[in-house]
């Protein structure tokens, strides 16, 4: 039996799970106030933090570290991988902080990771990180040679969501086509075809808006605004990838405060939930012509995925393309364990970075 530790840091979240192979012992998810995450500069200092509240939760669930035999964080915002498991090196944790490819919660995992299996001998992983990269040829192209469209997106939940439908739904998930909408803090829209991710749209540069990231922008005037004088580049950065979306437009970063705030008859709370929905359904129509109608499922996940309000109303704008079904919350920490637990168990080798 193999004892293992994942980590899934997120933009209000950190996740945390023990499992004995494919056995769950502990399942938590600690969240974090804005207040306390303001203290921080940068996402990277707040490692220390979100570390000492990781080793409290195993404390009160008297788990001992010296048990576990790995600890698996979430792959960050690194340069372009094969999807895997790959183990923690000096030269990612180097990447990761630089945070040359943006600023993300997810770019804690492997440090984390790294952080707690030093202490105790063993190794440390990440699995399918966000720049796993699938694309084909023809969807890199984004109409200056200088900017290629990029995949940085949930590879993770994604893919280990659309292979449990795959399964429920008795099909060989490397002969199926879907379109998985992960909505959660950030929203991307994949379409997966025969086991891989052939295009996909990340809130990170282009789609829709989530609730914290802009998503696609007007190019001439987002070009305006950066040589206004208004903002200096970590500002507009920040702004952006952050302190955009459904926050620039309410405050509040949390979904279920705006459809709480919906409820009591907000009118822009509502404008900007239904804007969000309508955007999430431009992209899911816009896979659906990279699949070319060829459509199997179209799945919706992550915490978002918990609102009937939401859900309800991206159904009926999609759900003349294909059956929908909907996973609510996320996989992530089963799909982190898993990929390490192969490995421990000879299963498929450890990718070096």
């Amino acid at each position: 039996m193999k004892r293992i530790l994942a980590i899934d840091p997120g933009s209000t979240t950190t996740k945390v799970g023990v499992f004995d192979d494919d056995k769950v012992i502990l399942k938590i998810i600690v969240e974090h106030q804005d207040d306390d995450l303001k203290k921080f500069e940068r996402i990277f200092d707040q490692c220390q933090y979100r570390k000492e509240l990781i080793v409290q939760v195993l404390i009160e669930a008297n788990i001992e570290i010296n048990t576990l035999d790995a600890v698996v964080g979430r792959g960050g915002l690194l340069k372009p991988v094969e999807s895997g498991t790959f183990l923690v090196s000096d030269l990612m944790i180097s990447d990761l902080k630089e945070a040359a490819r943006g600023e993300h919660a997810s770019n804690l995992g492997a440090v984390l990771a790294q952080e707690i299996a030093s202490e105790i001998n063993v190794p440390a992983f990440i699995v399918d990180p966000v720049s796993v990269d699938e694309l084909t040829d023809v969807a890199r192209l984004s109409g200056l040679p200088e900017l290629p469209r990029v995949s940085i997106a949930h590879a993770l939940n994604s893919k280990a969501v659309a292979r449990n439908v795959a399964k429920r739904i008795n099909q060989d998930y490397g002969d199926s086509t879907f379109i998985v909408a992960h909505l959660g803090g950030g929203i991307t829209v994949h379409a997966i075809k025969n086991g891989r991710t052939i295009d996909v749209t990340s809130c990170q540069n282009e789609g829709t808006f989530a609730p914290e990231r802009c998503g696609s922008l007007p190019v001439w005037s987002l070009i305006k605004l950066c040589y206004s004088g208004k903002y200096s580049e970590t500002e507009l950065l920040n702004k952006t990838f952050g302190a955009g979306g459904m926050y620039a437009y309410l405050g509040t970063k949390d979904v279920r405060e705006a459809l709480s705030r919906v409820n009591a008859g907000d009118e822009l709370a509502e404008l900007v939930f239904d804007a969000m929905i309508y955007q999430v359904a431009k992209d899911i129509g816009a896979m659906a012509t990279v699949l070319k109608g060829e459509v199997d499922r179209i799945i919706f996940t992550g915490g978002i995925a918990h609102s009937e309000k939401f859900t309800s109303g991206l159904k009926d704008r999609v759900g003349f393309i294909s059956p929908v079904t909907i996973v609510p919350g996320e996989e992530e920490l089963e799909a982190l364990a898993a990929g390490a637990l192969r490995v421990l168990n000879g299963e498929e080798n450890a990718r070096e970075y």
